[in-house]
């Protein structure tokens, strides 16, 4: 059996990265937490040199593809007969989106890799040498008149930051027009929920029908500014990982917000999200769901029986109740 392909990647990123001087590594990843964590976006590409290429590969790419792996795992959930014969990796820089796709769907595609920074283009290339067919890295400008040719999928992770708000719009309104099914995904902040929740509504507004994590394409119910919609992935971290990010742990958890979204494709709903941890208190469980109706909280017994003991499985992030 091949290896996952998480584990081919911390393998391929391991072998890039070895002899990388970690003063070098440490400066780069403090100039991109800074980013990450909600600089303005101005338009300018956030990865300069190979330096930094490395020092994000190393301090961001596998948290970048356990989340985009999460959205893509819902779409599929909710579209269980839709398989993307072509896709396109908006602002995809080292290819964290395009190794999340094929792991989902096991198949491999005709992809573009679209980004401005040819450093990230190359290093991308690197990795995916020998591991992922038919891809073809593009250097380009990410923001407003920016032509993408059209594609089943179109990803745009981690981008949205980077740019200002009229070129964010412009991004998302010209993936809604070149894709059939378009993922978004953002940091995991009260920004990043902002820009998704507004990139949302260009989708819809441009006849897109929301598959996922919303059981339902009318408003968000949560009020920006008093709460945020976001969710988790677990994110194995390689001694490499640990090193750069200054960690001990063997794993962390990747917060980001999403939106997945179809057109001309079947929507399979069955019932809410759970969206926090599940509470699990001596002979109940309390989630916190949103569907159809809106935020709502579901307090479920011992009593319940079967549905106990799969609200004790539950996870954030699953659909509520479990299909089957």
């Amino acid at each position: 059996m091949n290896a996952p392909l998480s584990d081919t990647l911390r393998s391929s990123l391991a072998g890039l990265l070895d002899g990388l001087p970690p003063k070098q590594a440490a400066a780069a990843v403090e100039r991109l937490i800074a980013s990450y964590r909600g600089t303005p976006g101005t338009d300018a590409p956030v990865l300069r040199d190979r330096s930094d290429v490395a020092a994000y590969a190393a301090y961001r790419m596998p948290a970048t593809f356990e989340a985009v792996r999460a959205a893509l795992a819902a779409l599929a959930d909710a579209v269980p007969g839709f398989t993307p014969g072509s896709h396109v990796d908006v602002g995809g820089g080292t290819g964290a989106a395009t190794w999340a796709a094929r792991d989902v769907w096991d198949a491999a595609r005709g992809t573009v890799v679209l980004d401005w920074a040819e450093a990230a283009l190359g290093l991308g290339r690197e990795l995916a040498d020998g591991v992922l067919a038919d891809v073809t890295w593009r250097r380009g400008v990410i923001g407003a008149g920016m032509a993408l040719p059209d594609a089943d999928l179109v990803t745009v992770s981690y981008v949205l930051n980077e740019l200002t708000p009229a070129a964010r719009d412009a991004v998302v309104a010209e993936a809604a027009r070149a894709g059939r099914a378009v993922v978004i995904v953002e940091p995991g902040t009260p920004a990043g929920y902002e820009r998704m929740l507004s990139a949302r509504d260009v989708l819809v507004s441009s006849g897109f029908v929301v598959a996922a994590p919303c059981p339902h394409s009318s408003s968000c119910p949560i009020v920006p500014g008093s709460d945020w919609c976001h969710f988790a992935a677990r994110v194995s971290r390689s001694s490499l990982h640990r090193q750069v990010k200054g960690g001990a742990l063997a794993y962390e958890d990747e917060k980001f917000a999403y939106v997945a979204a179809v057109r001309d494709v079947a929507v399979e709903r069955e019932g809410a999200r759970v969206v926090r941890h599940p509470r699990i208190r001596k002979g109940q469980v309390l989630l916190d769901l949103c569907g159809e109706d809106g935020l709502r909280s579901e307090t479920v017994t011992k009593r319940h029986g079967d549905r106990y003991r799969d609200a004790r499985d539950a996870e954030w992030g699953d659909v509520w109740p479990p299909a089957g």
